[in-house]
């Protein structure tokens, strides 16, 4: 059945909004970054949850000229759901409140849930620049540079070790990540269990005191000390099939056999796994991530590209757990 002229206009209306929603995609994680930067969550916390414009611009500093942009900032920001809005307020005062959503709420600093840390690193420009040498990185033949090196003429790791600013941010993230996570978690699920973390020396320098956590330097390409059990949180995603494989078999010669509980446990995304048919929203994410941490030459994996790596660094079974939205545990046993 053929469609009517009033029918075809609306798709290609449908298609022209499609394309320009994906086009100013990039608008809304700007608008993100510009919230974290102003540290709006904190002042609508510190305001008791919820606050007006006014409110918020005194308790960040903003200038009053900044008002009316403040107000089309907040608009993005309530419209894509980081925060919510009432729009006629009880009291008769004329100002919209603001308040904050599940998500915005993991932006306030003071909470042990805050995951600033990780938005500061996944928005900052280092991390974006690769981005618009994309197109270009795939004229180039595999395997290197990679699209990062193609950027900043260096390995994310190198870049680190330079750029002190960059390094900051980047041991934010993972000392905040093994110190809520991994270790404070895990201790206190499992308070008989005694938790070591291993990382890098400069890393390990700066770790919190006052845990119940023994931090060891070292280099998991070397050695990993022997323990009943190896965590790797989010580890693999950022190295090649051969890197892991070489990690893998380090972590198998420091544990025991199955029978005597000996595991790997690995916090990754299984691409594909823990999420219905219609769930677009955990699939995008994953998919996202997924060539987001290509820039690196990392890889998110689906179970048939997790099953390869795990059998061939000598592991005899495994078994998926979604348990952790788009990531899951992985059980690897010996």
């Amino acid at each position: 059945m053929a469609l009517s002229p009033s029918s075809k206009n609306q798709a290609l209306l449908d298609a022209q909004l499609e394309l320009w929603h994906h086009t100013f995609g990039y608008v809304k994680s700007r608008a993100l970054k510009s919230a974290l930067d102003l540290r709006i969550a904190d002042a609508i916390h510190d305001h008791g949850g919820t606050a007006t414009l006014p409110q918020i611009a005194t308790k960040i500093m903003l200038h009053q000229s900044k008002l009316p942009c403040l107000r089309r900032l907040m608009r993005v920001l309530t419209v894509t759901g980081f925060f919510s809005i009432i729009e006629h307020p009880t009291d008769g005062g004329g100002e919209h409140v603001y308040g904050l959503t599940p998500a915005s709420s993991l932006l306030v600093s003071s909470t042990s849930t805050n995951l600033s840390p990780f938005l500061t690193l996944m928005l900052h420009s280092v991390m974006l620049s690769p981005f618009l040498r994309l197109s270009k990185w795939f004229l180039h033949e595999l395997p290197n540079p990679t699209v990062f090196e193609m950027a900043h003429g260096q390995n994310i790791w190198h870049f680190a070790g330079h750029d002190v600013e960059f390094a900051m941010i980047f041991d934010d993230v993972i000392v905040a990540d093994s110190c809520f996570n991994m270790d404070i978690a895990i201790s206190k699920a499992f308070r008989h269990v005694k938790c070591s973390v291993l990382d890098l020396p400069h890393v390990v320098a700066v770790a919190p005191a006052g845990t119940d956590m023994d931090y060891i330097a070292g280099d998991m390409f070397g050695s990993i000390p022997p323990a009943n059990a190896v965590f790797l949180k989010w580890i693999l995603h950022d190295w090649g099939d051969a890197e892991c494989v070489k990690i893998l078999r380090n972590c198998k010669k420091a544990i025991p056999p199955r029978d005597a509980g000996g595991k790997v446990i690995i916090l990754d995304m299984v691409v594909g796994t823990g999420m219905s048919e219609s769930d677009l929203k955990h699939r995008e994410t994953q998919v996202l991530f997924d060539l987001f941490i290509m820039f690196i030459d990392g890889t998110e994996r689906d179970e048939q590209e997790w099953k390869k790596i795990i059998f061939e660094a000598g592991f005899s079974d495994y078994k998926i757990i979604p348990v952790l939205g788009v990531r899951s545990i992985i059980e690897v046993y010996p």
